[in-house]
């Protein structure tokens, strides 16, 4: 390669094979809609006693979809019946998009999942109750899930940062830039993003991405 020493040509040649590589391995996509993840204190004030019931499983395995739902509050407006995610967490959270902050007049940050710093306070109403939170809503950062055997298989270290194209053959199609890798044996292989992401490249849980 002229004007390149060695070693960086070498590399070029090595990142290329990778890139190569990983595309080979298609990824199931999750949508991920707006949601909600709660500590057991928090339930108990917005829920009572009773704790939450079954909807649906979901791929992460020992996570699901629960019947309860919550409403949220911000300056602006307020959106109705967001989706519990069980079971019980450390702290409570609500993953929204940038169009719902926009409705509810609140400037979360992106974010990975639990990472609560600097995110924007709501008030969130249930059936016995209601909370404000200061630290509540994120946009959650569009991120892969790997176990162990997948990541290994795709060279793909956790925290990695991953460019995955979407919409292969569609109208749509688009490389997402910046995706979180995330890797632990308490995961399933899938791609996730929010609505508006997967809006943006007309996706449907089930479809197939590429790591490039």
């Amino acid at each position: 390669m002229l004007g390149l020493g060695s070693e960086a040509a070498a590399k070029i040649v090595a990142d290329l094979e990778t890139s190569m590589a990983r595309s080979k391995h298609p990824i199931p996509v999750g949508i991920s809609n707006r949601h909600f993840h709660i500590t057991e204190e928090h339930w108990r004030i917005l829920f009572g006693e009773k704790g939450p019931t079954e909807y649906r499983r979901i791929l992460q395995p020992g996570f699901w979809a629960a019947n309860e739902t919550v409403d949220v509050e911000g300056p602006k407006g307020r959106i109705k019946r967001i989706r519990l995610v069980a079971p019980f967490r450390k702290k409570t959270q609500i993953e929204i998009s940038r169009t719902d902050a926009a409705v509810l007049g609140i400037k979360p940050p992106v974010r990975g999942s639990g990472k609560l710093e600097g995110a924007a306070p709501l008030r969130i109403h249930g059936p016995k109750g209601h909370i404000d939170v200061e630290d509540a809503a994120i946009i959650a950062q569009r991120h892969v899930h790997f176990n162990p055997a997948d990541a290994q298989k795709f060279g793909i270290q956790g925290g990695e940062m991953l460019r995955v194209r979407a919409g292969i053959g569609g109208p749509r199609e688009m490389v997402f830039e910046q995706c979180l890798a995330r890797v632990s044996d308490q995961f399933a292989l899938e791609f996730h993003v929010d609505l508006d992401e997967s809006n943006a490249a007309w996706l449907k849980n089930g479809d197939f991405v590429h790591i490039v």
